[in-house]
């Protein structure tokens, strides 16, 4: 219970040329059955995509997918009629439900694309698919917690089929923010960029940590860092 570290170091690691992948739970040829995810959250890829590189199109069905671009630019198409070049501050929420086809491109000819893309469990299985995509300005994020992803679109976030908040989060150098956690209920944190301090636990870019048994999440920033909080019932 409390804070439990995930190095980034410790991840697993891909790389096809076009795509250099990091794993904080075990994903396609890396298995670590202490690894397997946490609670709903199920994938967090750290994606990054060559100029010219990309996902050919293949499917998917019972899975909420969620993509959180970092820098650059990846086209996407699927099946559902969901269709566009996703950009810096662009969040994707794909829900894979009875199936889903889909692709992802770099759109550059000259720039890597790096995007997170998150895998939730849903609810149920044989969900109907849908896609939805919204742009967060880094102002909306800047020293806050935004809200990026919850059930049902509450609050006006993009909708998924799980009892997951995923809160997005550019934190400046000596401020800090707290988040309360409800009785029952734990957190995942990943570091996109940067370095924090979460409960007086120290993570830099790539670290991730679960987050349990506690009633209040501190987070202060010792670097400009970009980071994702996901609470999970």
């Amino acid at each position: 219970m409390g804070i439990v570290l995930r190095p980034s170091g410790a991840r697993g690691h891909a790389d096809l040329g076009w795509l250099d992948s990091r794993h904080s739970f075990s994903f396609a040829h890396y298995h670590d059955p202490a690894h397997m995810g946490f609670r709903a959250l199920r994938v967090i890829n750290d994606d990054k995509v060559a100029p010219g590189g990309g996902f050919p199109t293949h499917g998917h069905r019972d899975m909420e997918i969620i993509s959180y671009v970092v820098r650059g630019a990846l086209a996407h198409r699927d099946t559902t009629g969901g269709e566009g070049v996703l950009r810096r501050g662009d969040v994707q929420a794909m829900s894979a439900g009875t199936g889903v086809r889909h692709s992802e491109f770099n759109d550059s000819d000259r720039e890597a694309a790096h995007f997170l893309q998150i895998w939730i469990l849903p609810r149920a299985e044989g969900l109907a698919p849908a896609y939805r995509q919204a742009t967060i300005p880094d102002a909306a994020k800047r020293n806050a917690l935004r809200l990026l992803v919850a059930p049902d679109g509450a609050d006006g976030a993009l909708a998924i089929n799980q009892d997951v908040r995923m809160f997005g989060s550019l934190l400046d150098p000596g401020k800090s923010l707290v988040h309360a956690l409800a009785p029952g209920r734990a957190a995942w944190i990943q570091v996109v960029e940067g370095e924090i301090e979460v409960n007086g636990e120290r993570l830099a870019t790539g670290d991730g940590a679960s987050v349990e048994a506690v009633e209040e999440i501190a987070i202060a920033a010792r670097a400009a860092t970009e980071f994702l909080l996901f609470d999970l019932a």
